[in-house]
């Protein structure tokens, strides 16, 4: 675990927060507007390794009861806690891991979607135009904004091509 790391993110993360608040730093527009979008660039990381902090802790203390506790019961409370911490310790150790990859410059960026229908006729517009709806769907459960710029129909409901927009948050790293 790249614990030292993430130590020093949460520290730096601290100081943002600290310098968020500071009557200079929130005149100077820009230099606002950096720290705050380096604080929200940290955020889950931060949270998700608090998270991590916290089983640890319970961790380590179910493991001093288990030695120190004289009844049998409450020592089989305690590892069974014991297993359900390690297997979120586990969890979190993951999404950690996932969280400290390097970010592609990209990831802020929107996106543009084109779908347009290959060989195959009537059947191929139709796939197209299902493509084009699960894509629909996946932007309003996501609410992400969907914006047709362009779109050519077949005669039974299918799509020969369709051009969208999708501007927001993070839209190009999912």
């Amino acid at each position: 675990m790249i614990t030292d790391r993430l130590e020093s993110l949460e520290n730096r993360y601290q100081e943002l927060e600290d310098a968020l608040t500071d009557a200079e730093v929130i005149n100077n527009q820009d230099l606002y507007h950096k720290y705050r979008k380096e604080h929200s660039d940290l955020a889950p990381v931060i949270q998700v390794f608090r998270r991590y902090q916290q089983v640890e802790k319970e961790l380590a203390e179910n493991q001093t009861l288990v030695k120190e506790e004289a009844d049998e019961e409450m020592k089989a409370y305690a590892r069974e806690e014991i297993q359900g911490l390690k297997d979120q310790a586990e969890q979190l150790e993951e999404e950690l891991r996932f969280l400290m990859l390097p970010k592609d410059p990209n990831d802020d960026k929107n996106v543009i979607l084109e779908i347009r229908a290959g060989t195959g006729g009537e059947e191929a517009g139709l796939f197209a135009a299902d493509l084009f709806r699960m894509y629909t769907r996946l932007c309003e459960r996501k609410g992400w904004k969907l914006e047709i710029l362009s779109h050519s129909a077949t005669g039974i409901g299918g799509l020969k091509e369709i051009i969208a927009s999708i501007p927001g948050d993070q839209v190009y790293s999912q």
